[in-house]
């Protein structure tokens, strides 16, 4: 029987596709194209090749440098947040805080973030926005101090919107053994000392999307006056990067541990590094939350412990020094404009302490 021309796989005929399924591979070679110039600026000297292997290369030989070199690694999105950058059609910033999320985690053990690689999906590949995405990673691991050695987008239509996306990535630093931060070598009477956040950053979106633009019905194009811009440039100002912040106070002070606030709040995430026999307080009354925070809440009858489990509240990350080096940490962070306070201190746990990490007091107000 003749082959039917819908059907065969024959040069000329009208079959099936890759492209006709919705899968533009030109386009997807046009967004590499654009991105490369923003890839390159975040090169390290270990990084050998460029963009468009199979593989990311660090040349590990850098480690020799340390004695008993421990590899930290972490992965990490930015939820919901992809949200609203798509109906604002701001694609530039959403980078900023996937580096954030993931570079911010590892610092917390005191590792020199290394590199990163990145994973972008979307609904259909518009060039232009893949690569203002990557520009926002790649000026992120500048703030960082990584190099973006890699990644991948994957086109999925069908399942995603034309308009739809997600971005995901993942990082890895290194610590020198006797160096590592953490737990154990926090003290009672250590000073907890509070960095302020930019903004909501990351994490609670689904929250703060289902209050102020489902229940509340606000326009992201709306100007609130309490913010000075519209609610969507709140929403969408980009996480903070704390990497170089934090290595630089671990070479002037004797940093004990931190504590990156994502999702679940200050006191939850300041709990995972606290030891089992001491115990985290922190005063609200040490600090005013940004008013994005009384929005959300005010808005949405949000109860204050419902808010402080789901944002991080104004504090975007927390070191925990020794009380006597309290000053110098501060100093350290101001010369770096970093906004930062003593909010707290470590005490001895008690049958009273179950959580690890309290919070104290009412907040500060103007």
């Amino acid at each position: 029987m003749p082959e039917n021309p819908e059907t065969s796989g024959t040069p000329g005929t009208t079959g099936a596709s890759y492209a006709a399924a919705g899968v533009d591979i030109e386009a997807g070679d046009r967004a590499v194209e654009l991105m490369k110039e923003w890839v390159k600026k975040t090169q390290r000297p270990e990084v050998l090749g460029g963009i468009g292997g199979f593989a990311g290369l660090f040349d590990a030989s850098a480690l020799k440098r340390f004695e008993r070199p421990l590899l930290a690694s972490a992965t990490d999105g930015v939820g919901t947040k992809v949200d609203i950058a798509r109906r604002l059609g701001v694609y530039d910033t959403i980078g900023h805080d996937l580096v954030a999320m993931v570079m911010d985690d590892i610092v917390v053990c005191g590792a020199e973030p290394l590199f990163m690689t990145d994973y972008i999906c979307v609904g259909k590949v518009h060039p232009e926005r893949v690569a203002a995405i990557v520009k926002g990673i790649a000026e992120g691991c500048v703030l960082a101090g990584c190099a973006l050695v890699g990644g991948e987008t994957a086109e999925h239509p069908g399942l995603l919107g034309p308009d739809d996306f997600d971005v995901a990535g993942a990082g890895t630093g290194v610590v020198e053994a006797d160096r590592l931060l953490g737990a154990d070598r926090i003290r009672t009477g250590d000073a907890v000392i509070a960095m302020a956040a930019s903004g909501l950053h990351s994490n609670g979106y689904s929250l703060v999307r289902h209050v102020l633009l489902n229940q509340a019905g606000l326009s992201l194009d709306a100007h609130i006056e309490e913010f000075g811009r519209t609610l969507g440039e709140e929403l969408l100002v980009p996480t903070k990067i704390y990497s170089l912040d934090c290595l630089a106070l671990t070479r002037t002070t004797d940093v004990h541990a931190y504590s990156h606030i994502t999702g679940g709040g200050l006191a939850a995430n300041l709990a995972r590094v606290i030891p089992d026999t001491l115990h985290a307080i922190v005063d609200r009354s040490t600090w005013t939350p940004d008013p994005v925070f009384d929005l959300v809440g005010r808005t949405g009858s949000v109860d204050r412990l419902e808010l402080e489990k789901t944002l991080n509240m104004g504090v975007g990350m927390i070191a925990i020094v020794p009380e006597e080096s309290a000053d110098v940490a501060l100093a350290t962070l101001a010369d770096r404009g970093v906004d930062a306070w003593v909010a707290g201190e470590i005490t001895d746990r008690t049958d009273a302490h179950t959580t690890g990490a309290e919070l104290v007091g009412d907040y500060a107000t103007n």
